[in-house]
């Protein structure tokens, strides 16, 4: 089709040429064409020009209608490398996601550049900050997260404890119980969070409700150190860090790839 035909009468040239790019990018791909047609023309453009691969389109396809993101929202998403820090955790942790369903809602690794802290701080500055900017903090934990409060007060026998952050998950329906720590993981912090999902589970949470998890959100972690300590935990806890700047894509892409061929090669071990 000539772009000066009758039937393109207002349309500019750049316009036609994303079009075209639209057809052309799904044509083949019946799939991500119906996904694609929930998503605004916007979006889809963000999708098709950033994202490179189909897995990359369908999973940025599939977060966009499901939680509904504008433009702006979609862009912040991708620009803190959502799809690469997915997948790494899901590679990851996917003998302790399949403890519980409701892990399937967390990952291991947070971007929260939204807050306004200095890079060393205090816990009650992380934890007072995430509740300021409360609406971005769901953002990247995602839309079905409903806060229920801060420093949350559980009582066991005549003592008083509080979790930093309480949600409820909505399409999870579970209670998410996260403890923040600014150091670096200790094995020591998974009983205190254990514990608190007990206290959760026989005193808050409501008969309908799934069982509590939860989350232990600290300033860094070695993965072998987590491993260790949730590979005899029946709890459904994992542990995440964060970052309070964007992350280096060349970096995580890299990450990615390695653990992609970890995964292939210990395909082939337990084949052989």
């Amino acid at each position: 089709m000539k772009i000066n035909s009758p039937e393109l009468k207002g349309f500019s040239s750049s316009n036609v040429w994303r079009m075209r790019q639209y057809y052309e990018t799904y044509q083949n791909n019946p799939n991500l064409a119906t996904l694609s047609r929930a998503v605004t023309w916007s979006n889809n453009m963000l999708i098709m020009s950033r994202a490179k691969t189909v897995e990359a389109r369908e999973f940025y396809l599939l977060l966009t209608k499901e939680n509904k993101y504008s433009h702006r929202e979609l862009k912040r998403q991708m620009d803190s490398l959502i799809y690469e820090r997915t997948m790494i955790s899901n590679e990851k942790n996917q003998l302790v996601i399949a403890k519980s369903f409701g892990l399937t809602a967390l990952r291991d690794n947070y971007t929260l550049e939204f807050l306004d802290i200095p890079t060393i701080h205090k816990e009650k500055e992380l934890r007072k900050s995430i509740v300021a900017n409360l609406r971005d903090f769901i953002l990247e934990f995602g839309k079905d997260f409903t806060f229920v409060g801060e420093e949350y007060r559980v009582q066991v026998g005549n003592k008083d404890f509080y979790i930093d952050l309480l949600f409820f998950n909505r399409e999870l329906a579970c209670l998410v119980a996260i403890d923040l720590k600014i150091t670096d993981f200790e094995p020591q912090f998974l009983g205190q969070l254990e514990f608190y999902l007990e206290a959760l589970d026989r005193d808050v949470k409501k008969k309908n409700e799934n069982p509590s998890v939860g989350l232990i959100l600290c300033a860094s972690k070695d993965d072998t150190v987590v491993e260790y300590a949730l590979s005899r935990s029946m709890s459904p806890a994992l542990v995440a860090d964060y970052q309070l700047h964007l992350p280096d894509k060349n970096l995580l892409t890299a990450r990615l790839n390695e653990l992609r061929e970890l995964a292939d090669i210990n395909e082939d071990e337990i084949m052989l």
